[in-house]
């Protein structure tokens, strides 16, 4: 393995250990609503705060990154984003704390991607660039999947005090780095591409874009919702914290291996046709998940994860066909605004529980669902058998 691809994988590990840190705040609300006797709605109120902070800083940052060569060194960001979300535990009686605290992990969550996939791009070269770059992209996927369960196996043994421990592999990734990292790590990519000066005008196609980004933040709110509620509905079920954030974990994981499959799908049959596919298989489980009790209620979200989160990478790679040569815009957009907006719905989802309950609130994510197929159905962008895009 040369120098180049193991900075590669000790990127990709550094992804998982810093997205381990963002489902945290959902895994333990069910404790926060208990303990200090939060609405649904202010309990939300923490989920958004942080997808909307970290979400929407990032395009801000990559631009600085881009234009100005002005970034936070990968290891510190990481230990930035540990640090605030593994002590949030000794600020628990406090709202406004917590929300400090959270606002702290997700900018340093913010802080970590435009560094590190402007590395990525430096040291992933030639055929291999591809493969090289998703071995970062599903780090990050993986990280997201397991935080609930190791957040869920902390508080479960120890309070949420015992998030504390989730410092540890921050601290440890953040040593690493320094091991493994090229010297010039924290130098923009930019510096030595020939390439990087565009001499034509970039061209964002305005509409298909815009209707993506939409549509992304609709299935976002889904995405988000469900993390941040399912904890406390499969609670409410009869399952312990600890077996309720071990299976929201099982509904992620089986998205991180969606994405693979849908992308590799969409190779052969089609963008549009797979997000479309994956779409319309979500709701059957999502909603036998919803009318059912036991192994089948588990087995129904496994499957639902697994198709609506399918679409992700599949969307991505839409827009980098739909603008070639914007890619770095449009992944600012639908992956930071895209996101990040869909943030606002778990606030809206919360509200919905406070004047009926969980279970009516999570049934109504059917309607964002929907809207969010519909949108991808209008989004202008060529069937398989209509051909490629031309850029």
């Amino acid at each position: 393995m040369d120098d180049n691809t193991r900075s590669i994988f000790g990127l990709s590990a550094s992804h998982l250990v810093n997205d381990i840190y963002s489902p945290v705040l959902p895994a333990i609300l069910p404790l926060l609503i208990l303990q200090n006797g939060y609405s649904y709605f202010l309990a939300g109120l923490l989920i958004t705060v942080y997808n909307l902070t970290s979400s929407f800083t990032q395009p801000f940052i990559g631009w600085l990154y881009d234009n100005k060569n002005i970034s936070v060194p990968i290891p510190v960001s990481i230990l930035f984003c540990a640090f605030f979300m593994s002590f949030v535990g000794f600020v628990q009686q406090d709202y406004y704390m917590i929300l400090i605290f959270g606002i702290g992990a997700a900018l340093g969550h913010a802080f970590f991607h435009p560094s590190a996939l402007g590395l990525v791009s430096r040291l992933a070269k030639g055929a291999s660039r591809g493969r090289l770059t998703s071995i970062f992209v599903v780090g990050g996927n993986l990280g997201f999947a397991i935080g609930p369960l190791l957040a869920g196996l902390a508080v479960g043994f120890y309070g949420i005090s015992g998030l504390v421990l989730l410092f540890i592999p921050g601290l440890l990734m953040a040593v690493y780095l320094t091991k493994v990292l090229p010297k010039d790590f924290n130098r923009n990519h930019s510096e030595n591409n020939e390439n990087t000066v565009e001499t034509e005008k970039t061209r964002i196609p305005y509409l298909p874009i815009t209707l993506l980004v939409i549509a992304s933040a609709f299935r976002s709110w889904v995405i988000f919702g469900s993390i941040a509620y399912l904890p406390t509905f499969l609670n409410e079920q009869g399952f312990s914290l600890i077996v309720a954030n071990v299976l929201t974990s099982g509904m992620l994981i089986a998205g991180v291996i969606g994405q693979i499959v849908g992308a590799t799908l969409s190779d052969k049959y089609g963008r549009k046709e797979y997000t479309l596919f994956g779409m319309i298989a979500s709701i059957p489980p999502f909603l036998l998940f919803l009318a059912t009790e036991g192994w089948v209620s588990v087995i129904s979200l496994i499957v639902f994860g697994y198709f609506l989160w399918s679409t992700f990478s599949v969307t991505v790679a839409m827009s980098h066909e739909l603008a070639p040569k914007g890619a770095g815009t449009v992944s600012g957009l639908v992956l930071g605004v895209g996101v990040g907006a869909g943030g606002f719905g778990v606030a809206i989802t919360g509200y919905i529980a406070d004047i009926s309950s969980v279970n009516e609130a999570l049934s109504y994510l059917i309607i964002p669902i929907i809207v969010a197929l519909v949108l991808f159905m209008l989004v202008p962008y060529p069937w398989k058998k209509a051909g490629k895009i031309k850029s």
